[in-house]
């Protein structure tokens, strides 16, 4: 995908990035299961993943949220949870809310 690499200022068509983010996101899930943290790539998907204290009202405690583009850069490992956290192009909260050791979830 050559806007993941910088070659392409134009982005994917919406489906296929919302299926890339989904796709991803659903990895992770599978990957590392439980309610502990919630990841949010708005517009399209959020997901909770990582094992332990189960969160079911308001706000969760560890939330991750990045924007498409960042959250598929870091999925396919083409940028790393500290550059990201540096460039603040992702806002982790809470105290589990480090998936640095899951990352990355697909290989391309």
């Amino acid at each position: 995908m050559p806007w993941l690499t910088g070659s392409s200022e134009q982005a994917p068509a919406r489906a296929v990035l919302a299926t890339a983010v989904r796709a991803s996101l659903r990895t992770l899930e599978q990957i590392a299961p439980g309610h502990t943290v919630e990841v949010r790539v708005p517009p399209f998907a959020a997901i909770q993943c990582i094992p332990g204290p189960r969160h079911t009202r308001g706000t969760p405690p560890n939330v991750i949220e990045t924007d498409p583009k960042t959250w598929l850069e870091l999925a396919t490992g083409r940028l790393t949870w500290d550059e990201a956290l540096a460039a603040a192009r992702v806002s982790a909260s809470g105290t589990r809310a480090d998936i640095s050791g899951l990352l990355p979830v697909v290989r391309v």
